[in-house]
């Protein structure tokens, strides 16, 4: 039954996290950490924040020749990953700061990309993060445009090819923000009657269309306005910034949940899922961290997944210390830890999978790559 209430019901299971999560708060008491970002993850914030804001500026305030622009475009781009996966990312989810007014004001900096608090928290906190992996309630692998990335979804002859032009359908990722949102008000509504989520709220309603109009306002009204940019040179300057921004982003989450060796599960007739929660977060979620520290400060630590899955609410910069523990309950439990080598084996390992879900039913297996 289409968005049915899904519950996991296997308790059995459920020890493995509460042994893990014990462990983990040994791990920060006996450090004398606090699980949130504090000081290093708000300098990071103030960097990202700038590697947007700056060359927004700079496009503004001087008459650069164009091929300037479009390379401050493209660092745009760049920023407005950078704010989306290390500051957007965790004050959403309320590990940025211990403060939940910083949180608040650093998750508003979604607006500035020309998304929605309360859509990512529903679609991204609540769904994605509860009911990963699966159809038609996992946003993240249901329902995409000519892509199939879930075994649930029906084949068509065009997801042959997907492998080939799916990178290009990511870098629409942030552009389809624009009118996404509003297409998630009847979704999320149709979900309410099951329970699955709430009626969208009025007031959300009006803060959708307010910001998305502040939004044009901010990225064309004021650029077209104040500069010698023709309209056809803003929308080159637009797309370049949103379709790598895109790009990195999507490629970026992809490869957490879309590799080899992550299930699709399904639940039955009732709704049941035969897991424990936290077991079903390994069992679709996969790592790709490496040896390179820079991109995982630069993507926000989501190289570490599962960490960051079975630990929302704990901030990206601790994963790297917390997945040996993670990684050495799970393996204590005869549980998989599915974790790729590094970043260009994860992205094979995803390339792969839209071949094998482009042509194949069911899926193929390999954990580690």
């Amino acid at each position: 039954m289409l968005y049915q209430k899904i519950r996991f019901t296997n308790s059995e299971k459920s020890t493995f996290f509460h042994v893990l999560r014990q462990r983990v708060d040994h791990h920060f008491a006996a450090n004398n950490l606090c699980k949130s970002g504090g000081q290093k993850i708000l300098s990071k914030a103030a960097f990202m924040l700038a590697l947007y804001l700056i060359p927004y500026t700079l496009i503004l305030s001087f008459n650069l020749p164009g091929w300037a622009m479009l390379l401050l475009a493209v660092t745009m781009g760049w920023g407005i990953a950078g704010v989306g996966m290390s500051v957007m990312h965790d004050a959403i989810h309320g590990s940025l700061a211990t403060s939940k007014v910083l949180n608040k004001i650093m998750g508003g900096s979604i607006y500035l990309l020309g998304g929605n608090v309360y859509n990512w928290e529903v679609q991204h906190n609540r769904l994605h993060h509860t009911y990963t992996n699966i159809h038609e309630v996992d946003e993240d692998i249901t329902g995409k445009f000519l892509l199939r990335l879930s075994f649930q979804e029906k084949k068509k002859f065009i997801h042959r090819f997907q492998h080939i032009y799916a990178f290009f359908l990511y870098s629409l990722m942030t552009f389809s923000f624009l009118w996404k949102d509003f297409k998630e008000i009847s979704l999320f509504n149709k979900m309410a009657e099951s329970g699955l989520t709430k009626r969208y709220p009025r007031k959300e309603l009006i803060r959708l269309v307010a910001t998305k109009l502040a939004y044009l306002v901010f990225i064309c009204v004021i650029p077209l306005l104040l500069t010698s940019l023709s309209f056809g040179q803003w929308l080159l300057g637009f797309l370049a910034m949103h379709c790598t921004a895109g790009m990195i982003l999507s490629t970026v989450f992809q490869m957490a949940h879309v590799v080899e060796g992550t299930e699709q599960p399904e639940p039955d007739t009732s709704g049941c899922i035969e897991n424990a929660w936290a077991v079903h977060q390994l069992q679709t979620t996969s790592n790709f961290a490496g040896k390179n520290r820079f991109l995982s400060w630069y993507i926000g630590g989501l190289d570490y997944q599962i960490e960051h899955h079975l630990f929302p609410s704990i901030s990206h910069i601790h994963y790297r210390s917390l997945s040996p523990i993670v990684r050495e309950t799970a393996l204590e439990y005869g549980l998989q830890y599915n974790a790729k080598r590094n970043f260009f084996r994860a992205l094979g390992s995803h390339v792969r999978m839209l071949k094998s879900m482009g042509t194949e039913t069911h899926a193929i297996e390999s954990v580690i790559v």
